[in-house]
């Protein structure tokens, strides 16, 4: 029997809740966490004056959507000893059914002709799920963060509210991360769930910065 299904997938983010897979077994287990972190879609949202050059030089082709199951295989790998692998087979299976469906979206940078760096996660009303993201060391240093700058601009023209990361850490509090009480999380939640949001959005990701 199936563990998880596209259907349980989205009630739990409504609940705030995630699946993750336990490393070692494969086993899917929901988590929720307190404090919750959120990337700002207002004037929070910090992009350091190197990254914004690399994305207006173009040195990537950001595209969206395109390359949603090369983005969730690249992010199913170990990172470090003990940072392990969660997004085990049967995550891999339900967010590409998620994907099948127009709720779970990548965001990609290609360099060359080649996937370089992305992340995935899911849009559902007015709020965005960040589960994962990747780059490739060397030609794709910085790609994944592109990739934020990206989808972080893509969600304010479509009117989302709400962009969960679910836990803070280095790399995600240079952008402004920042953590939340899961009571506020929940009201916000709530809020996002309420409004209507576009995911089909084009645009500039640096436009008046």
């Amino acid at each position: 029997m199936r563990s998880i299904t596209p259907e349980l997938v989205l009630t739990g983010y409504m609940r705030g809740a995630f699946p993750m897979c336990e490393p070692e077994t494969g086993r899917v287990e929901w988590f929720t966490c307190d404090p919750r972190a959120l990337v700002p879609l207002d004037a929070r949202f910090r992009v350091a004056r190197s990254l914004a050059r690399t994305v207006r030089s173009g040195r990537f082709d950001v595209r969206v959507d395109t390359a949603f199951a090369k983005v969730i295989a690249a992010c199913a790998r170990d990172r470090a000893p003990d940072n392990r692998n969660w997004i085990g087979s049967d995550i891999v299976r339900v967010y590409t059914e998620l994907h099948r469906m127009g709720f779970a979206h990548s965001v990609e940078a290609w360099r060359d002709g080649q996937l370089v760096g992305g992340l995935y996660g899911v849009a559902l009303k007015g709020a965005f799920f960040g589960e994962s993201m990747f780059h490739v060391p060397g030609k794709g240093t910085d790609a994944s963060k592109a990739c934020l700058v990206h989808l972080v601009d893509r969600l304010r023209r479509g009117g989302f509210t709400l962009c969960d990361s679910q836990y803070s850490n280095e790399h995600m509090t240079q952008f402004g991360t920042y953590e939340v009480p899961a009571r506020d999380y929940a009201r916000m939640l709530e809020d996002a769930i309420e409004t209507d949001a576009r995911w089909d959005v084009e645009g500039d990701p640096l436009q008046g910065r």
